[in-house]
């Protein structure tokens, strides 16, 4: 097949790259959603940290669609709204983790606690909108506040491993990963039992 031949099913190269990135978030929603949803009624941390591994398998077994989604953004592509639903998906996946934590009685501690963190109204306010928007009235806006740093940080510490930022430093990036997933999880506030 050659290059010209793809204008054939795409009018342009941002639609093209615009199906591409839409594909893979996708295929990453549907692999963190699917562990979320095995994991089910399992105590929290378990469960957040199976779908971090799941997250770090996928994006392991796919570096270029990690990439495409997390990497360099490419020049003079702009995504348009059709990749925002798919985008959200791995994160609503652990918000819902946390969320379900939260109403059955299992999210322990609070970023509220002495000696947690102080957050400005503005970014209150905007988690505020933010937890309207997801429909999660279950969680506080400190707790969202805390799932976004570890969502975050999640992401952060995937990419210097698969960007090799990592390299000479640590010897077992999945065990390295999964201690970061398990302190994330207990800084949210998520039970162990």
């Amino acid at each position: 097949m050659v290059s010209s031949a793809l204008y054939r099913y795409f009018p342009s190269r941002d639609d093209l790259l615009t199906a591409l990135i839409v594909d893979a978030y996708d295929a990453l929603g549907a692999h963190t959603e699917a562990s979320a949803r095995a994991t089910a009624g399992r105590p929290p941390v378990q469960r957040w940290v199976e779908a971090a591994m799941a997250i770090r398998s996928w994006a392991v077994q796919r570096p270029h669609d990690y990439a495409l989604l997390y990497g360099t953004p490419i020049p003079g592509y702009a995504a348009p709204d059709d990749t925002v639903s798919p985008g959200t998906r791995v994160s609503l996946a652990l918000v819902g983790i946390v969320a379900d934590a939260a109403r059955d009685g299992s999210l322990e501690v609070s970023i509220e606690a002495p000696g947690g963190v102080t957050i400005s109204e503005g970014t209150t306010a905007s988690l505020r909108r933010l937890l309207d928007v997801i429909e999660h009235a279950a969680l506080s806006e400190p707790t969202m506040f805390a799932v976004i740093l570890a969502w975050t940080q999640l992401f952060g510490l995937l990419t210097f491993e698969l960007f090799s930022q990592t390299r000479d430093i640590v010897d077992d990036d999945a065990l390295l990963f999964r201690d970061a997933a398990i302190t994330m999880a207990r800084r949210i506030g998520l039970a162990e039992s």
